[in-house]
Parts: structure tokens; C-alpha cells; sequence
């Protein structure tokens, strides 16, 4: 099936089953990020991904496995999407990109993108919160098929980087390197994503960017640093490190994320 078809039926199921005609933003919540649903309204309907068209249920520890329709406080509508569908999944890139086509088709005209993921600069300590000024996108794939060309140039809203600053002016920016997971990088491959120029990398985000720019979405992206990064850290990575340090720093970057989105 055509990948829009299956976002636009995806949309039409989501709006019979919440009876909200029209979502105005999207929101991925990775790992650490998932309590700024509660903050940002009052969730009205929580559906299981899993009974929605084309999504699938979580295979990472630390994401619901659901989609929330949140009536904000400023009276919008937002689409939390807790069921991301990562690339090392073998799904394929259609399944990868599906949430955020979906939210397009359910009106979303910005896109937030979160994640938890490794920090190649020795300030950024566990908890840190880094805005997304730009990617690398070491997958070799794109949800993009045939001849689609899109410019990515200005890929990470600028508008919305200066509206999150403008919450916490102390907010540092990076350059995300998604590989392709699901082991963890190698210190010889995060020396590498450096030397292109990265300072945060990790398994997911970006090919759900290219899909947001080519759906016309105004895409904003924010990392926690959940780690240092191989070979930056002196300790061997583990996944249960990556939800200790979400769920300690939850809370703070949560409230981080629900003030932002008031802004928008």
C-alpha cells in the first residue's frame, strides 16, 4: 500500500476513535521524555498503537505503546505518539516514517521529535537536555522513494530552537548522528560521527525528520543525554543506564518540553 494511503487511513481511524477531527502537533516521545504528555493538558483519549492501522506495539522498554489525543492548554490539539517504530526493527523505513505521516494526515503542522542518546561533549553530564540544530544520517536509507527530492537545509526549526532558548537560555544545540543500531557504537565509529562534525548520536530521529520536512511539518528536534558516548565514557554502555538517567532526569526536562510546547 502506498505509504500516505496507509498514514491517511491511520488518520481517519484516530479521529473515528477519539472524535477529534484535527491534531495541530506531533509529539515523539523517546526515552526519559514520555511524562510531558501530562504536562502539556488534559489527555482526553489514549488509544493501544497496536489497534491502529500500520503501527506496531513497542519493542523498546521505556515507550507505552500508545497514541493520546492531549487537549493543551492553550485550548490545540496534540498527537503523542509513545509507539515509535525504530529502523533496527527490520520493519522497514515505510514503518519507521508511518507515526509521522500519520500526524500529518491528522492535521499536525509541527512536528517534536525527542530521543535519549549518547553525548560526545564531556560537559554534557547524564540529564542534559541539547537541542537538535542538525542531523547525520549514517542509516544509508531514506523514507523518501523515487525521484523526491527535498531540501533539508534548514531542516531543525531555528523559530522553535529560539522559543526553546527563550525557556532555558542555558540550552546547548548538536548535531544528531543517527546510526543504525541496535548495538551501540563503537568508539572508533563515535570518533568518526566527531570528526563529521557530530555531538550526539544514537538509533532513531532522523529519517522521522526527513519524513516530517517532506510532509510539510516544522520539525523540532531535542536529545538527553542519557550517556557519554563509547569511548568518551571511561563505563561500559547498557541500555538499563540510558532509563536511569531518563527516568532521574524525567521530571525536570519533562516540565523543559511542556513550556516549550506552550510556546508554540
Amino acid at each position: 500500500m502506498d505509504p500516505f494511503e496507509a498514514a491517511r487511513l491511520a488518520a481517519e481511524h484516530i479521529a473515528r476513535e477519539t472524535g477529534v477531527e484535527q491534531h495541530d502537533v506531533a509529539l515523539v516521545l523517546g526515552s526519559g521524555w514520555g511524562g510531558a504528555a501530562d504536562l502539556i493538558g488534559e489527555t482526553t483519549h489514549t488509544l493501544d498503537a497496536a489497534t491502529v492501522p500500520g503501527f506496531h506495539a513497542p519493542a523498546v522498554v521505556g515507550h507505552t505503546g500508545t497514541i493520546r489525543s492531549v487537549l493543551t492548554t492553550d485550548g490545540k490539539r496534540a498527537l503523542v505518539l509513545g509507539a515509535r517504530t525504530h529502523f533496527y526493527e527490520r520493519k522497514g523505513v515505510r514503518a519507521v516514517a508511518h507515526g509521522v505521516r500519520t500526524a500529518a494526515a491528522a492535521g499536525c503542522k509541527t512536528l517534536v521529535l525527542t530521543n535519549g542518546c549518547g553525548g560526545l561533549n564531556e560537559s554534557w553530564k547524564p540529564g542534559t537536555p541539547v537541542l537538535i540544530s542538525d542531523h547525520i544520517n549514517l542509516t544509508a536509507a531514506s523514507p523518501l522513494e523515487g525521484a523526491t527530492f527535498v531540501d533539508l537545509t534548514d531542516l531543525y526549526s531555528s523559530r522553535i530552537r529560539g522559543l526553546a532558548r527563550e525557556v532555558d537560555p542555558t540550552l546547548d544545540e548538536g548535531v544528531y548522528a543517527q546510526f543504525t543500531g541496535p548495538h551501540y557504537e563503537t568508539p572508533a565509529e563515535v570518533q568518526m560521527a566527531k570528526v563529521m562534525g557530530a555531538s550526539l548520536v544514537g538509533m532513531s530521529t532522523a529519517l522521522e525528520a526527513i519524513a516530517g520536512r517532506q510532509s510539510g511539518m516544522e520539525v523540532f528536534g531535542i536529545s538527553l543525554v542519557t550517556n557519554l558516548a563509547a569511548g568518551i565514557s571511561p563505563e561500559p554502555l547498557s541500555h538499563a543506564e540510558v532509563l536511569e538517567a531518563g527516568q532521574a532526569a524525567g521530571p525536570r526536562i519533562s516540565a523543559l518540553l511542556a513550556q516549550i510546547i506552550g510556546k508554540l
